[in-house]
C-alpha cells in the first residue's frame, strides 16, 4: 500500500474478507432487537402521549416511522454487504476522499450525543438499583436536573462501555445475541406485572392529553423517522460482516419495525400504569420500577442497565469509531476512535435535553434528523442515481482517483447538503427556543416539521440534477 493510501486506511477501514462476512439474519435480528429494547424507545411513544397524541395514534406513527426508516437502511446497507466497506468510505464516493470527513464527524458527533443519552438512562438505572439494595442516594434538588450521586452513576456505567469497544465488533455481536432474548423476557414481565395490577380496559382508556394547537402529527412522525437516521446512514459498518443481501434485509426487516412498536407500547403502558396506580405518570422507567418493590425494580432496573449497554455500544459507539478513523486512519483505529467518541460524550449534558418530552421528541430527534437526511439523499442518489450501485472500491482508497474530485472534496454534494438543510434551520431555532416564533414565515417555521423528509428529498434531487454532469 503506497503512502498516500496509507492516509486514507487502517486495517479497520478496509473491505472485509470473507471469512469476516459470517452474520446471519438471526445476528441482524438479534441486533435491532437489542438496540431497539432500550429507554429512549420506552420513553418514545409515552413522549407523544405527553404531547397530547392518543396511545393508538402513538404507536402507529411509530410503526410507520420505522418502516419509512427501514427503507434507506436496506438500500444503503446494500453497499456494505457488497462491498464490505463501512459508512465512512462509502461517503468518499459522494463527498470525495476528503470531503466525507464532513458526514463522517457529523454523524460521529450525533452518536456522541446519543451516547451520552443512554449513559444518562443508564447512570440512573444503577442509581435507582443502588437505592434498592440499601444505599440511601440522594436524587436532584430543587431546582437541579441531576445530582452528585446521579452523576457518580453516570460516570460509572460510562466507564463500563470502553470495555466493548476495546474488545471490538465481535464482542458487541455475542452481547446483542445472548442479551436480546433476556430483554423481551423482561418486557413480557412488566406488562403480565401491569395487567396483574390494572385492567388493560383502564389503562387503555386514558384521555389524551390536551395540549396548545393539538399534536403536531408530522413533527413527531419527523423525529420519529430521525431516532433511527443516525443508523440508516451508518448501517454499512454492520452490514459488510453479512453473509449475502438476503440474510441483512432479513433480519433488519424482522428486527426493526414491529420490534420498535412493541417495546413503545410497553412504554405506553408503564407510562399509564404510574399514573394510575401512583398518581404521576412516569416518563422514564427507573421512576415505575422503584415503586414496584425491592424484587422487581432489582430485576427490572438490571435488564435496563443490560439494554441501555446492548443499544449503546452497537448503535452509538461502532459508527463514531469509524467516523473519527477517518480523520487520520494511519493514527486513529477503530478503539482510538471509540475513545475519543466516549470522551467527547462527556460534553453533553443530557440531564438537560431529557428536562421536557418537547425538547427530546421535536429538538434534538427532529434537529439531527434533518441534518442526516440531507447526507442518506445524497448517498441514495449517488449510489444508485448514479453510479448504479457500482463502485471502483480500490479508488475509495486513493488519492488522484475517481473519488478525488477537487483536493478531495466534491463541492456538488456540499452545496447540495447545504441546500437540503439550510431552509430548515430557523424553524429549528424557533423550536429550540433560540429565536422568537413570531414573526417567522409560517413556510419556514413549518419546513421543520418535515425536515428529514425535506432534506433527504431536496439536497438528493438537487446531487442529482448536478452530478448526472459528470457521469
Amino acid at each position: 500500500m503506497t503512502e498516500s493510501a496509507n492516509s486514507l486506511a487502517n486495517e479497520d477501514l478496509l473491505p472485509t474478507t470473507a471469512a469476516q462476512r459470517h452474520w446471519s439474519a438471526k445476528d441482524y435480528a438479534a441486533l435491532w432487537v437489542g438496540m431497539v429494547i432500550c429507554v429512549p424507545t420506552y420513553t418514545m411513544a409515552s413522549s407523544m402521549l405527553d404531547q397530547g397524541f392518543s396511545w393508538q395514534q402513538a404507536i402507529w406513527l411509530v410503526f410507520i416511522a420505522n418502516c419509512i426508516v427501514l427503507a434507506p437502511m436496506l438500500l444503503i446497507g446494500h453497499a456494505g454487504a457488497k462491498y464490505g466497506i463501512p459508512f465512512p468510505v462509502l461517503a468518499r464516493a459522494s463527498f470525495g476522499v476528503k470531503g466525507a470527513n464532513l458526514p463522517a464527524v457529523l454523524r460521529g458527533l450525533v452518536a456522541c450525543g446519543w451516547f451520552s443519552i443512554n449513559c444518562y438512562f443508564g447512570g440512573l438505572a444503577l442509581h435507582g438499583l443502588l437505592n434498592t439494595l440499601g444505599f440511601a442516594l440522594a436524587g436532584p434538588a430543587a431546582g437541579e436536573t441531576i445530582s452528585a450521586s446521579q452523576f457518580a452513576c453516570f460516570m460509572a456505567f460510562w466507564a463500563l462501555h470502553l470495555v466493548f469497544i476495546w474488545r471490538g465488533l465481535e464482542s458487541i455481536r455475542l452481547l446483542e445475541v445472548v442479551a436480546a432474548p433476556l430483554m423481551i423476557l423482561a418486557s413480557i414481565g412488566l406488562v403480565v406485572w401491569a395487567f396483574m395490577n390494572v385492567s388493560p380496559s383502564q389503562i387503555f382508556s386514558l384521555p389524551a392529553k390536551v395540549v396548545e394547537g393539538g399534536p403536531k402529527t408530522w413533527a413527531a412522525l419527523t423525529g420519529l423517522v430521525g431516532f433511527w437516521a443516525t443508523l440508516a446512514l451508518n448501517i454499512p459498518d454492520f452490514t459488510r460482516f453479512a453473509k449475502n443481501q438476503r440474510e441483512q434485509m432479513t433480519g433488519q426487516a424482522i428486527g426493526l419495525p414491529l420490534p420498535m412498536a412493541l417495546f413503545s407500547l410497553v412504554g405506553v403502558i408503564g407510562f399509564s400504569v404510574s399514573q394510575i396506580l401512583y398518581g404521576k405518570a412516569q416518563l422514564f422507567p427507573d421512576g415505575l420500577l422503584t415503586q414496584m418493590g425491592p424484587l422487581a425494580a432489582g430485576i427490572g432496573l438490571v435488564v435496563i442497565l443490560l439494554a441501555n449497554l446492548t443499544t449503546n455500544v452497537a448503535a452509538n459507539l461502532v459508527s463514531p469509531s469509524y467516523d473519527f478513523s477517518l480523520l487520520a486512519p494511519d493514527k486513529i483505529s477503530f478503539r482510538m476512535g471509540g475513545l475519543i467518541a466516549a470522551g467527547i460524550g462527556l460534553l453533553f449534558m443530557p440531564w438537560k435535553l431529557l428536562a421536557t418530552s418537547g425538547a427530546y421528541l421535536f429538538t434534538w430527534l427532529g434537529g439531527y434528523g434533518t441534518l442526516l437526511g440531507a447526507i442518506a439523499g445524497i448517498l441514495l442518489v449517488d449510489y444508485y442515481g448514479v453510479r448504479k450501485a457500482t463502485l471502483k472500491v480500490d479508488e475509495l482508497y486513493q488519492r488522484g482517483g475517481a473519488y478525488e474530485y477537487a483536493n478531495g472534496w466534491n463541492g456538488r454534494a456540499v452545496i447540495a447538503f447545504v441546500l437540503g438543510v439550510l431552509p430548515c434551520l430557523p424553524g429549528y431555532l424557533a423550536v429550540s427556543g433560540v429565536i422568537a416564533k413570531d414573526g417567522l414565515p409560517p413556510l419556514l417555521l413549518g419546513l421543520f416539521d418535515f425536515g428529514w423528509f425535506f432534506s433527504l428529498g431536496v439536497a438528493g434531487l438537487i446531487y442529482f440534477l448536478t452530478a448526472k454532469r459528470d457521469h
